[in-house]
């Protein structure tokens, strides 16, 4: 999507929120998750879908991020998450295995 697509989706969602409910509280969380993403973009690089891999060298950005999110749910299954939001971090670690998945496509 172009910034100005952007901006015309986020209109639309505004509007769609306005007439739904729990709207705004949906709209409210996606843009939080989005902010997330790309502010862990910022500080950690394209880590996520374009890894350095010192160690997990062979394993392409899919199957790290597959593994990023078992290390997730295992934490949460233990309970031990250690003051971090699994439940935040699981969803991002989802969008990234679609942007992966997506790239991938785009290549074969």
């Amino acid at each position: 999507m172009t910034p100005k697509e952007i901006s015309q989706c986020m209109d639309r969602l505004f509007a769609k929120a306005e007439s739904c409910p729990n709207g705004f509280d949906i709209l409210s969380e996606c843009v939080a998750l989005a902010e997330m993403l790309i502010d862990k973009n910022v500080a950690y690089g394209d880590s996520a879908l374009s890894p350095v891999t010192v160690f997990a060298h062979g394993l392409d950005p899919e199957a790290q991020i597959l593994v990023r999110l078992d290390d997730k749910l295992s934490r949460l299954a233990r309970g031990q998450a250690a003051g971090e939001d699994v439940i935040k971090d699981l969803l991002g670690y989802l969008i990234l295995l679609r942007l992966a998945r997506q790239k991938n496509q785009r290549q074969t």
